[in-house]
């Protein structure tokens, strides 16, 4: 098997690591929370042996790409456009997209604002919501699930870090991986959501220890912060889009997610992704449940969504050779 090729990138004022392999019309892959580009690993290397040019980055605060301290420097408008400024290095007007967690957030903003750069879409996990025009998301959160929610303790800035700190990131890592954690990610009053978080005995068999070991070493590293400051711009984000208040998202896309993912129930996900709302605002959409699946899906059932992510662009080739 031919290797993964690694370099370094400038875009959009800060550099950014990228994993490469393979040749052919170009797929990007956008990891989330708390991942690395290499929990693309296998989709890396079969949508490469399936003729596809696949690039994974390192997000802005991740890994061997640059991490600004500021959280105003993690706003969509950079995120997105760091991936344009990818694209642009790369020469290419298009790509094939795929993002899961806040990479999957990263790109229904790229379609959203440069449509003309992307040819088709599978997320994972985050569907496309509609904004609220009077409460910054924050304010949702607090409303619905009180201070202990994860997102509402991840705000403060060096709060998170302070508690991330009384274990090694590997224990981190673990706890975040959210084995038999509860449907909503909330602890009690007076509780940080990392303490009450479990950490399992074993790992599930989807998880690579020695990837794990890889990341915890690059948290390490960077420390956190980079990874939480996509938390903290959310409410600036929601300032920053609202010239987007009610758009679609027109780009063909399949959106994919676990029953048993974190909120499928209680955030009422199920019910939305099946209804009729999500597919106003994405008319071009397949929507695809698999059975016992989590957060993590792309590792969980690494074949499955590979497979699903190759009928989709394929599909989607054909029909824009035959226009």
């Amino acid at each position: 098997m031919i290797d993964i090729n690694h370099r370094r990138v400038h875009t959009n004022g800060i550099w950014m690591h990228i994993a490469e392999k393979g040749q052919g019309p170009l797929v990007l892959l956008i990891h989330g929370f708390p991942e690395l580009w290499s929990c693309w690993k296998y989709q890396i290397n079969h949508l490469a042996e399936h003729g596809y040019h696949v690039v994974a980055p390192d997000m802005r605060g991740y890994g061997d790409s640059d991490s600004p301290q500021d959280p105003e420097s993690y706003t969509i408008f950079h995120l997105v456009g760091d991936l344009i400024g990818l694209l642009d290095e790369l020469g290419e007007e298009q790509a094939f997209v795929v993002g899961h967690d806040w990479g999957a957030q990263i790109a229904w903003n790229l379609c959203l604002f440069r449509p003309d750069r992307v040819k088709a879409l599978v997320n994972l996990g985050v569907a496309y919501m509609p904004r609220s025009p009077e409460l910054k998301p924050t304010e949702i959160f607090f409303k619905l699930y009180g201070e202990g929610l994860y997102i509402s303790q991840f705000q403060e800035p060096g709060v998170a870090e302070k508690s991330f700190s009384k274990y090694d990131s590997l224990t981190v890592l673990k706890k975040l991986l959210l084995v038999n954690a509860p449907d909503i990610i909330a602890a009690p009053a007076g509780v940080e959501i990392i303490d009450f978080l479990h950490t399992p005995s074993s790992l599930p068999e989807w998880v690579n220890l020695e990837d794990l070991q890889s990341w915890a070493e690059k948290f390490n590293a960077t420390g956190f912060t980079g990874a939480l400051n996509y938390y903290r711009a959310m409410d600036k984000n929601w300032e920053l889009t609202a010239p987007w208040q009610g758009a679609k998202i027109c780009v063909p896309t399949k959106f994919i997610i676990g029953d048993k993912h974190m909120g499928f129930k209680s955030f009422g996900t199920e019910n939305y992704i099946k209804g009729d709302e999500f597919k106003t605002l994405v008319p071009d959409l397949e929507v695809v449940v698999i059975r016992d699946a989590q957060h993590y899906i792309q590792l969980e059932k690494a074949e499955q969504i590979t497979e699903e992510i190759l009928s989709h662009f394929r599909k989607k080739s054909i029909i824009c050779a035959t226009h």
